[in-house]
C-alpha cells in the first residue's frame, strides 16, 4: 500500500514540476516578446529622430549651397566686369583729359 501512495505522490510531484517549468517557460517567452516590442519601439523613436536630423541637415546644406553659388556667381561677375569697368574709366579719363 505504501508503494502505491509513494508512486502516486511521485507522479503528482513530477506533474507539478512539469507544470511549473511550463509556466516559467511561458513567462520567459512573454517577457522576451515584451522586451522585443520595447526595443522595436525605442528603435523606431531613434530612427525617427535620426531622419528628422538628416532632413534638417539636408535643408541647411541646400541653403549653404545656394548661398555659395550666389556668392560665386557674384564674384565671377565682378571678376569679369571689373577689368571692363577699369578700362572704361581709363578711357573716360583719357577722353576728358
Amino acid at each position: 500500500m505504501e508503494t502505491g501512495r509513494t508512486s502516486k505522490y511521485l507522479k503528482y510531484a513530477i506533474g507539478e514540476i512539469f507544470l511549473v517549468v511550463i509556466g516559467i517557460l511561458i513567462a520567459l517567452q512573454i517577457n522576451n516578446w515584451n522586451e522585443a516590442r520595447k526595443l522595436e519601439k525605442r528603435e523606431s523613436i531613434y530612427l525617427s529622430g535620426l531622419k528628422a536630423d538628416l532632413e534638417q541637415s539636408v535643408k541647411a546644406l541646400n541653403r549653404v549651397i545656394k548661398k555659395t553659388s550666389r556668392v560665386s556667381k557674384e564674384a565671377e561677375f565682378k571678376s569679369i566686369h571689373s577689368p571692363l569697368i577699369v578700362q572704361g574709366l581709363q578711357y573716360l579719363c583719357q577722353v576728358k583729359g
